[in-house]
């Protein structure tokens, strides 16, 4: 890599990849690395305490740090990141932060949006297993996922005339829509609970609903 240098005063794309994934497409250099599992690291939480682990499966995958340095080397740098005890060494070394803290922000709080007759407020998050690419070639293991279900409350079934156990079909104004077994639960009301990117119920895909946006809930697809 002779002409490392002046190969990157263009700006190119690099990405660090378990496996091919949708950025693959957009990059320039796609750097293969480990999953979790089979490298050293640290976590930091939102507190910021960091808590290490250890490699619980050997094998020969290359981990970030390890890619990086490999990379610094080849254009004849020293990185300083060959194994997780170099990089841990240089994060002690540098220390806790013990500058001035930037002050806590002081946002108003974003008014709650009304929820218009025949609308419910969407809730989503993912569940643990779902159709998340590192389960490929693993379909037992994807065979143990929740099943995807709308959740909504005792109050607001009532409310739509729906039963626990039947379809709904949760759809936006634009027409797109996705239909899903209804689970009475207990919860708040007016409010509808879909799980992000499950087998049956892809919201990026189907919906491009975030969460906060508002649906309409019909029963087996009849308005």
């Amino acid at each position: 890599m002779a002409d490392a240098g002046a190969a990157l005063a263009t700006p190119f794309v690099v990405s660090l990849e378990i496996r091919p994934s949708a950025v693959t497409a957009h990059a320039d250099v796609v750097l293969p690395v480990a999953p979790i599992a089979e490298k050293a690291g640290t976590f930091a939480n939102w507190e910021g305490r960091t808590r290490s682990f250890e490699t619980a499966t050997p094998t020969n995958a290359v981990s970030d740090y390890r890619a990086l340095d490999m990379l610094a080397d080849a254009m004849g740098e020293f990185f300083g990141a060959r194994t997780a005890a170099e990089v841990r060494a240089e994060m002690e070394s540098l220390g806790a932060w013990s500058g001035e803290r930037p002050a806590a922000p002081a946002v108003d709080a974003e008014p709650v949006r009304d929820v218009a007759a025949g609308q419910l407020a969407l809730a989503t998050w993912r569940h643990l297993l779902d159709r998340g690419s590192l389960q490929d070639g693993e379909p037992y293991l994807a065979g143990t996922a929740p099943r995807a279900t709308a959740r909504i409350s005792t109050t607001t079934a009532e409310e739509l005339g729906l039963v626990d156990g039947e379809e709904v079909v949760v759809g936006l104004a634009d027409g797109t829509e996705v239909t899903v077994p209804l689970s009475v639960t207990e919860m708040a009301d007016r409010v509808i609970w879909l799980p992000t990117n499950s087998r049956g119920c892809d919201l990026r895909a189907a919906l491009a609903a975030p969460a906060g946006d508002r649906v309409t809930v019909t029963k087996g697809g009849v308005a």
